[in-house]
């Protein structure tokens, strides 16, 4: 197989790892940390609604799906890519930072998680799976 093209599918399948990883810690997430009393977090405008009842505790599930999301989508990219593979993880990194950036923008967060998330669930998380990958 072409390097480019194994490259491109090497993406291809980081984000869709990534995104899957990512959503499956979220949906977990209420059984693990239930959201507070009244809160409806299935919805975009019920979490905006309800961002105010949250405390710390509830900010532990997004972080860990947004960073372990990132990292297996990295990972992915750099074990399956042919070349360029910090590149590439560090790409898939920058492309769910730009999802964070979007959720940090749409949802009234407080700000200590905001830059918690944004400084360490992306790119440090990028750069780690590049060297696991190895």
């Amino acid at each position: 197989m072409n390097s480019t093209v194994r490259n491109i599918l090497a993406v291809l399948a980081g984000i869709v790892i990534g995104m899957v990883v990512n959503m499956g810690i979220i949906m977990l997430s209420g059984y693990i940390i239930p959201p507070p009393e009244g809160v409806d977090n299935t919805t975009m405008e019920g979490l905006q609604a309800g961002m105010h009842l949250f405390e710390a505790k509830h900010y532990i599930m997004p972080f860990l799906a947004h960073a372990l999301g990132t990292f297996a989508g990295a990972f992915t990219a750099a074990k399956l890519a042919t070349s360029n593979k910090l590149k590439l993880a560090v790409g898939i990194a920058v492309f769910f930072l730009l999802g964070g950036l979007v959720n940090v923008f749409m949802l009234p967060s407080p700000m200590w998680f905001g830059v918690l998330d944004l400084t360490l669930a992306y790119i440090p998380m990028g750069i780690i799976a590049h060297k696991l990958a190895k």
